[in-house]
């Protein structure tokens, strides 16, 4: 299987890359929109501003190519981090942007949901499931991944939520909608679980629609 990770100028790249690598995997850099229909499964990864990202997205024609491979030919896609929160219908994060909209919901400051904990958020917490998605696979609940942001995806449907982390506040820190998923944390960074995970979502054979 060869997987595709998506290079729009703000993600982690190398690390990404590596840790697919690492698990047995063909791994290859996309860096035109048109070369995800050479992978079974593509990987959005991202560091940076909402707003920033989205606008790549559009400018470079990803958001269309995307919506074509994801909706049209049911192709997976697993979003990193701000690839999990450009999932989203909206961000609020640099004036405000619309996401790609496979998840419906929108991405908003910790201040503003009411989280009293320093800002960012960063380091090491624990995740607690929901549901036994296929995503957590051999994956005990509880187990901390490690954790980069100041945003937060809240989800407009509570089935999307797939897990959650209490950082002053529960947030969603993994969400699902059929073949789309994505995850807050950085599975790259994450040690074994992080590398579980990514094994799980690339050798699961078929995502439900």
């Amino acid at each position: 299987m060869k997987v595709g990770v998506i290079n729009y100028g703000m993600g982690n790249l190398g690390s990404v890359a590596k840790a697919v690598e690492d698990i047995g995997f063909d791994c290859k850099i996309l860096n035109h929109p048109n070369d995800v229909w050479d992978c079974s499964r593509v990987i959005l990864p991202g560091v940076g501003s909402f707003f920033d990202g989205m606008a790549r997205l559009k400018e470079e024609g990803w958001d269309l190519e995307l919506h074509r491979y994801i909706l049209e030919d049911k192709n997976s896609l697993l979003g990193i981090c701000l690839g999990m929160q450009m999932l989203a219908t909206y961000g609020d994060e640099g004036g405000g942007h619309e996401g790609l909209g496979f998840i419906s919901g929108r991405v908003e400051h910790f201040d503003k949901v009411g989280c009293n904990e320093r800002i960012p958020h960063v380091g090491w917490n624990e995740i607690e499931e929901k549901d036994s998605d296929p995503l957590f696979a051999k994956i005990p609940n509880k187990t901390d991944f490690y954790f980069v942001h100041s945003f937060i995806f809240n989800c407009e449907k509570p089935e999307n939520i797939t897990s959650t982390c209490l950082y002053g506040i529960n947030f969603p820190s993994s969400v699902r909608n059929g073949n789309v998923m994505g995850v807050q944390f950085h599975p790259e960074k994450s040690s074994k679980a992080g590398r579980q995970l990514l094994r799980n979502f690339l050798e699961q054979s078929e995502w439900s629609k």
